[in-house]
């Protein structure tokens, strides 16, 4: 068996404040430590499980988080900015599975911890063929297309929820229970990562409980932006076109091209939004 594991961090053991999240902020290396702590829980699992390969994707930020002297060994880790599959660097069809640890809800969901999608100030909301899509939505459709169901996700509880919304009966683990978008119900990260490897030996010993995210082509990503300024610049990509005054929509069949242009849109996206330009 051949596991694939892709982690974020808002949705890891322990965690509710965006500082936590930033290199530089408070309490961000004891963050990165429970991040490897829980994607720890799930390689073990894994191993265990009868996997012979393993392959760990850091799919935070500028994907520099995982402890890689802290990170199980037996795993491949692949981690650093600019990967061209960013959440899903790695991932091809000869996996059996993937795995997604750490993840959150989508942005606007009020009791979703760190709730964002894909960016936390410059997207409002990301829909997928017409319908609201989160992370954990976009990375399961890309997982469907290359034949790779999901086993397990685990996260806050509102991500758990949107995960079983988007993929059915596919297993969850919760690890906190939001209030606010700051603020969470914790289950301590030691019991926390024990539920994690509980929960994924579970879904491991159960491929029936397997889902695929599977989105029927051609696939239409469209993105509403802060501001205009974001929504214009985006719309110079070839292929991608203005839909409203701060919104965005490309289409293709070939979803690689949907996670790639995230990625690209998100590198502008930025660069746009760090000269303080919002307009309305």
């Amino acid at each position: 068996m051949k596991v694939f594991v892709s982690v974020d961090m808002e949705g890891v053991s322990g965690l509710t404040d965006a500082e936590e999240m930033r290199a530089g902020g408070r309490g961000y290396e004891r963050g990165c430590e429970l991040m490897t702590g829980d994607a720890n829980a799930a390689i073990r699992a894994a191993f265990d499980a009868g996997a012979a390969e393993v392959v760990v994707t850091d799919s935070h930020g500028g994907g520099r988080n995982l402890r890689a002297d802290l990170i199980d060994p037996r795993c491949t880790l692949v981690r650093g900015p600019y990967k061209p599959m960013r959440m899903a660097e790695g991932l091809d069809g000869t996996f059996d599975v993937a795995l997604y640890v750490g993840y959150h809800a989508r942005a606007g969901v009020p009791d979703g911890v760190l709730n964002h999608t894909w960016m936390g100030r410059e997207i409002y909301n990301v829909r997928l063929n017409g319908e609201i899509a989160g992370e954990i939505r976009l990375m399961a459709a890309y997982a469907a297309t290359l034949g790779v169901p999901v086993g397990l996700v685990a996260g806050d509880a509102a991500a758990c929820a949107e995960a079983r919304e988007a993929l059915g009966g596919v297993a969850t683990v919760a690890v906190k229970q939001g209030s606010d978008r700051y603020a969470a119900a914790l289950v301590p990260p030691p019991r926390a990562q024990q539920m994690i490897y509980e929960g994924a030996a579970r879904a491991l010993a159960a491929p029936d409980g397997w889902r695929h995210g599977t989105v029927a082509a051609p696939y239409t990503l469209e993105i509403e932006w802060s501001s205009t300024a974001i929504a214009q610049s985006v719309a110079v990509v070839p292929g991608v076109k203005q839909a409203g005054t701060r919104a965005t929509s490309f289409t293709t069949d070939d979803f690689t091209e949907i996670v790639g242009l995230l990625g690209v849109c998100a590198t502008i996206a930025g660069e746009v939004g760090c000269t303080g330009l919002h307009y309305d």
